[in-house]
């Protein structure tokens, strides 16, 4: 493959700002499905203002239910991402030409989401950096 004058980041293995790997959720570990996918990760502050301009917004959160329980954002839909085959059935029955604002924890959970409904048709989907535990917006319990 020719990659000269393409950007290609021999060193790192792939093109600049695309993510390379496979996923991890629940006890199942999807390989091959993450050979080149475009990643968006967004600080608190970019998540949130791009998410307000929006109109084809959704907001969906891969934490547990246990995790959902000490709350959750404002209009968000939940699909547990370590359900497994489980996750994935459930991103299949979302519309793909909506953008989805995703976030868990911590980020690295919602990162993998991403990255997994971009292998699978999704275009838009934005990680919120830092997760719960670092955002400062509304939270209802």
């Amino acid at each position: 493959m020719e990659t000269k004058g393409k950007g290609f980041d021999a060193k790192a293995g792939h093109f600049p700002g695309f993510k390379v790997g496979m996923v991890t959720a629940g006890y199942r570990t999807f390989t091959s499905l993450l050979i080149a996918v475009p990643m968006a990760d967004l600080t608190q502050e970019q998540w949130a203002a791009q998410l307000q301009g929006d109109a084809d917004a959704v907001i969906l959160d891969v934490r547990t239910e246990e995790e959902v329980e000490d709350g959750i954002i404002p209009g968000a839909i939940h699909i547990d991402f370590y359900m497994g085959a489980g996750f994935l059935e459930e991103i299949e029955k979302l519309d793909k030409s909506k953008s989805y604002y995703v976030y868990c924890r911590s980020g690295n959970r919602s990162g993998q989401a991403c990255a997994l409904m971009n292998s699978r048709g999704f275009e838009r989907a934005f990680n919120l950096k830092g997760g719960m535990l670092e955002w400062e917006g509304d939270v209802i319990a």
